[in-house]
């Protein structure tokens, strides 16, 4: 009898018994491979098809910090379809960054992702790549772009200029609401500035305005900003849709397909994610080409000093740095987007997310605050014209100890991830090729073995070391191929060396960091050094969602000009 008439002579019953009898083999084989597994750590016992899904409630952080709690700092859980090695102690996490980028052990943050192939990221770009001579070519040419003079010159320059358009908007609601010139304004400052990076990030990587700070004005006024109807739509859903993606990437990360695809609520939200990833994707290709026309137009004139221009010239008779470039490869389109997708998702949320909790402990702390004001007041005096330079930058120790402090305390960043493609021993096992191991951020920062008083606000931790070195010194030699990859020396940080990895480290440390400290910084000197700032209610907590960032959803101030 052939397979075919076998099946046809079944009834339910023997289907029922065949889907039961199956599904008992894939039980079987699942907890035999897991009892069997090498190296067994504490951890969630995982159930067959979610695996440890079970545990995630929507909220990364919660996730990691409350298994921390349970199983320690060196444990493992199972999600995505890959077994995950927790790890929140320095000396573990130092193993992954001593390597030099001439070593691929660690170059992947991840092995090949499902997840990641669905939002069209996997293995593209810098930030996505597991082909270490692609990542290493998209590095180069990256780093060159972002950590230029002129580049940060451009920062510096319109983070006033755009500073100067959302003052505009604050004083005319302000106005709407009072009797005379003196004005008090009750906003939500997540809106506000999660709106003022997306536009900052956006014309400095692509060159090209958007205006998200309008779109939420004109939600707020009767008189509206007088931009066409096209530019505050799309601003409007460009600035919701990386948000959404990045609240939302958790889901295509340690989710199985299985949950994406057939969980009723889990499908919706990544559908959902799906159509904004669509809508920016396509938004950055007519950029890019559009910008590529531009540049063959102008054949004899100054180019442009953002990313886009840079990527798309790198390596080509345009580029300054052509003949110092060993070959002669350019940049395909469909990496140059996801490169410039990869700055909009590291730099619009995560800085606007971490100015908001600046200015969350600045409230609860005045001594800090009358501190950090002085320091400003002294190079900025009040009542005169601020003009910033990156020089003056440089002098706001005290401001960029408070960066930090806050960073440690509540990291935007709570999950790293690396991936070892050869054997490797790290906390007293000798673990395969393939394995896939986790940073927890929070309880690294946190860790009472490395920081006295872990939850205690002090900037004092990172302004009185002497070993603390300044962001802004980051220069193109930092991240030349030599012996570490980066310079080893800024790695020295307070507490114990790795204890505090704000930007990561290694080869894969963050190349926007210089941008985000520019932007941190520049928004200190003019939000608090022009503006008395003020939480309507201090007794409220902060209201958060974390995925692999954590995420301001509202922080409502009263803000009025200083000495009114």
């Amino acid at each position: 009898m052939s397979l075919h008439k076998y099946f046809e002579n079944l009834s339910f019953v023997d289907y029922f018994h065949l889907v039961v009898l199956f599904f008992l083999f894939y039980v079987i084989k699942f907890y035999y491979k897991y009892f069997t597994r090498p190296n067994k750590l504490p951890g969630p016992l995982p159930l067959p098809i979610i695996e440890c899904a079970y545990c995630f409630r929507g909220d990364t952080k919660h996730l990691f910090v409350s298994l921390n709690k349970k199983y320690g700092d060196f444990y493992e859980i199972q999600l995505g379809g890959y077994r995950r090695i927790v790890l929140s102690r320095p000396e573990h996490i130092e193993k992954f960054y001593n390597n030099s980028t001439k070593h691929v052990k660690f170059m992947p943050r991840a092995p090949f992702s499902r997840g990641l192939k669905e939002l069209l990221m996997g293995g593209k770009g810098l930030q996505f790549s597991d082909d270490f001579n692609s990542w290493k070519f998209n590095r180069q040419i990256y780093t060159r772009a972002i950590l230029s003079p002129n580049f940060n010159n451009e920062a510096i320059k319109w983070s006033y200029l755009l500073f100067e358009e959302l003052e505009g908007y604050w004083k005319s609601l302000g106005l709407a609401n009072s009797d005379g010139e003196e004005w008090t304004l009750e906003t939500d400052f997540s809106k506000w500035f999660q709106r003022f990076t997306n536009d900052m990030v956006v014309v400095s990587t692509t060159g090209e305005r958007s205006y998200s700070m309008g779109t939420y004005y004109n939600t707020l006024s009767p008189i509206k900003a007088l931009y066409p109807d096209a530019l505050i739509e799309d601003s409007d859903r460009f600035v919701k849709g990386m948000n959404q993606i990045v609240v939302g990437a958790a889901l295509f990360l340690f989710l199985g397909p299985f949950i994406r695809h057939y969980v009723p609520f889990i499908r919706g939200k990544a559908n959902e994610i799906l159509k904004h990833r669509d809508f920016i994707f396509e938004k950055l290709d007519k950029i890019i080409q559009k910008r590529r026309q531009e540049i063959e137009v102008m054949k004899n004139k100054d180019l442009k000093n953002d990313m886009l221009t840079s990527l798309i010239i790198a390596n080509t008779e345009r580029d300054v740095n052509y003949k110092k470039t060993v070959g002669e490869e350019t940049m395909p389109d469909i990496e140059i987007r996801t490169n410039i997708f990869g700055a909009f998702a590291a730099g619009t949320d995560t800085t606007a997310n971490l100015f908001c909790y600046i200015t969350y402990y600045l409230c609860h702390y005045p001594e800090v605050k009358q501190k950090m004001l002085a320091e400003i007041d002294s190079i900025f005096p009040q009542n005169s014209s601020i003009q910033l330079t990156h020089n003056d930058l440089s002098k706001l120790k005290y401001c960029e100890a408070i960066i930090k402090e806050v960073d440690r305390i509540i990291p935007v960043s709570n999950i790293l991830a690396r991936y070892s493609s050869e054997p490797f021993e790290v906390g007293g096992y000798q673990w395969p090729a393939g394995t896939l191991f986790n940073f927890d951020i929070v309880s690294l920062h946190r860790h009472k073995d490395y920081w006295p008083c872990p939850e205690i606000f002090d900037p004092n931790r990172f302004f009185l070391d002497n070993k603390n070195e300044s962001y802004l010194n980051v220069k193109n030699d930092d991240l030349k191929d030599d012996n570490n990859g980066h310079n080893e020396k800024k790695d020295q940080k307070v507490g114990q060396k790795y204890s505090f990895i704000m930007f990561g480290s290694g080869s894969r440390i963050c190349p926007g960091r210089k941008l985000a400290i520019i932007e941190l910084l520049s928004l200190m000197v003019y939000v608090f050094g022009k503006y008395d700032v003020e939480l309507i209610d201090m007794e409220a907590p902060l209201k958060t969602k974390s995925s692999i960032a954590t995420t301001c959803l509202e922080l409502m101030v009263r803000i009025r000009p200083r000495n009114q």
